[in-house]
């Protein structure tokens, strides 16, 4: 079996293809290392030479596209004619097939393959650290910013993902099914940040805007105007209780619970400083 593994240089895909090992094919703009391939969605001539002996996909659609689906359409038509068979997606669990736009992914991948899994993650615990927004407000400010209000969400580590998407990949009996991966706690950011700043002595608070001044702000950032309005608006989702819930998916799947955000901070309480 030869998997490819898409946004294979990301926080999800470089754990997934970490996690299947020899059989996997990174699939990068810019191969640097052994197991790399040269893939680039606006350049279709990459995708035949990335698809060469592959039966199955982990699937990341181009980032900060709004309607990703008529990019990645003609990229799953070659593969389904080069011989893929199962295909695993990376969506959102603020996403179904009914989504506008967004939605036609999940819809592409159950009808276009015999074998698939949609995987509809929590927002990532990954989102508090490294380079992303929430964890630069939280070093430059001590605060974090966001439209949700006191709506609450069930963090999940990126590691629970990735594993659940290897055994999704590799199962030998196909999983064809959806599946929400959540933390084991809904926190509201007020609670996120009040457990920063407990576990690592920094002070940290929520200021929550309202939907408009939040999409104006992500798109201070450089993020395209359509896709930041999308991101503001999932925002308000969670502000009305849509990501208010905690499933038992790695627990089911992976035989172990999910990760909690205090244990996740306190593996990571350096990277506010």
């Amino acid at each position: 079996m030869k998997t490819l593994v898409t946004g294979g240089t990301g926080t999800t895909g470089s754990r997934v293809a970490a996690l299947v090992g020899p059989s996997a094919r990174v699939a990068t703009r810019k191969p640097a290392a052994a197991g790399q391939v040269r893939f680039d969605w606006t350049a279709p001539e990459t995708y035949g030479p990335a698809l060469t002996d592959i039966d199955r996909i982990y699937l990341v659609a181009p980032i900060g596209e709004a309607d990703p689906a008529p990019i990645v359409e003609p990229f799953l038509a070659v593969a389904r004619d080069s011989g893929v068979r199962r295909v695993v997606l990376l969506s959102s669990s603020a996403i179904s097939e009914d989504t506008p736009r967004l939605g036609k992914l999940q819809r592409l991948v159950r009808e276009g393959f015999p074998e698939w899994t949609v995987l509809r993650p929590s927002w990532f615990m990954q989102n508090f650290t490294g380079e992303h927004a929430v964890a630069q407000g939280i070093r430059s400010a001590g605060e974090i910013v966001t439209a949700t209000g006191s709506g609450r969400v069930a963090f999940v580590d990126a590691d629970d993902i990735a594993v659940v998407a290897a055994r999704a990949l590799l199962d030998q009996v196909p999983h064809n099914t959806d599946h929400v991966i959540t933390g084991p706690q809904a926190l509201s950011y007020a609670d996120a940040a009040e457990i920063i700043t407990e576990v690592t002595g920094k002070p940290v608070r929520h200021r929550s805007l309202d939907t408009g001044e939040f999409a104006e702000l992500l798109a201070a950032t450089g993020l395209p105007r359509e896709f930041a309005a999308v991101l503001a608006g999932l925002d308000e989702e969670i502000r009305h209780g849509a990501e208010d819930r905690v499933a038992t998916t790695v627990d089911e799947v992976v035989g172990r619970p999910a990760r909690t955000f205090a244990g996740f901070v306190a593996a990571h309480r350096d990277s506010w400083r």
